[in-house]
């Protein structure tokens, strides 16, 4: 399998991203990088912090699409840069899958521009997998469509059932619409149309209006959302988490009988900063474009590229694109009827 991986996206490029991509390659062992980026710089880094380079290609973009860029430069001054030409390998089939901690708005453009988006499918969908106290849910949209029609809400909730039920292993998913309250006379104009459409979806396990208060909670294995309050809800639930973090470690660190509480606890403790770690997730999938297209988060260290790349490479084979191009069809074709 041939993932490949943005060598200058995010804020810790390229070390971290090279770093991840050895270690995943050193664990995966179907799995071959193909980095692109400026090939001088990549493999001077490479050397200096004795990287191997071992089962990774190195494919030379010479530029690079900045934070500051607006997104369509991507398909102008800027299509040579590490992440435009590692999404026109991708859709050349040069590689099975593309991953970038690059900017959300440029990969969004080129995923749908370039790699172009699954036959009837409306909007591709940024889709994160979070922690819950069930385990864990899918947040779709979380950022990609900040306004958005009720079809295409419905569309994320079959996407995303598709996601959780094939890489997750979720057999039923339940699917909760994020609004201000439960009942069906709640929220906007959008949340109640989408309501209306949801509930008489044969093939989703719709729950209902969900609190956004009790995400955390469990209950839905996907919460649909328009992009905008997505995005409010994703950067929300990492804000708390640190918070929390920062507030547990000043408690344990207080005075001596804390402290050796504290080592008393330590495993558990590890256990659930684990799970609220994004870097243990590695990145979000763009549900709907044809081929897989992963966006790490911008911070991304090493280890969650190697993570980004553990995902990608269950996506890739559950074949999830491929089932959701069946249930877009199938519905789309109930639709008619």
């Amino acid at each position: 399998m041939k993932i490949i991986v943005d060598a200058f996206g995010g804020d810790n490029a390229p070390l971290e991203i090279i770093k991840g991509c050895a270690m995943a390659v050193e664990k995966f062992e179907d799995v071959e990088i193909i980095l692109t980026g400026d090939e001088e710089t990549i493999r001077k880094v490479a050397e200096e912090n004795e990287i191997s380079l071992d089962r990774i290609e190195i494919v030379h973009a010479p530029d690079v699409i900045e934070m500051s860029d607006h997104p369509t430069e991507l398909m102008k001054s800027k299509k040579n840069s590490s992440m435009a030409v590692g999404l026109r390998l991708l859709a050349g089939d040069g590689g099975d899958a593309m991953i970038s901690a690059g900017s959300t708005g440029a990969m969004l453009t080129g995923a749908t521009l370039i790699v172009k988006r699954i036959k009837g499918v409306k909007r591709p969908a940024l889709a994160p997998v979070m922690p819950n106290a069930d385990g864990k849910f899918m947040l779709i949209d979380c950022g990609a469509n900040a306004d958005c029609r009720p079809e295409m809400l419905v569309q994320f909730a079959h996407m995303g059932s598709v996601y959780m039920k094939n890489v997750l292993g979720v057999e039923n998913p339940r699917v909760g619409l994020a609004n201000i309250g439960t009942e069906e006379t709640k929220g906007d104009e959008l949340r109640k149309a989408t309501y209306a459409l949801l509930k008489d979806e044969p093939n989703i396990n719709f729950i209902g209006n969900f609190e956004t208060r009790d995400i955390a909670e469990g209950g839905a294995d996907v919460v649909v959302a328009d992009g905008f309050t997505g995005n409010i809800i994703l950067k929300t639930y990492e804000g708390v988490a640190s918070m929390l973090s920062s507030k547990f470690k000043g408690v344990f660190k207080k005075n001596i009988l804390n402290k050796l509480g504290a080592a008393v606890m330590l495993k558990d403790l590890n256990a659930i900063k684990k799970s609220m770690d994004h870097n243990e997730y590695g990145g979000a999938p763009f549900l709907g474009v044809k081929k897989p297209v992963f966006k790490a988060h911008g911070s991304s260290k090493a280890i969650t590229i190697c993570n980004a790349i553990r995902l990608t490479r269950e996506f890739v084979a559950s074949d999830v694109i491929g089932k959701i191009a069946e249930d877009i069809s199938v519905n789309a074709d109930k639709a008619d009827e």
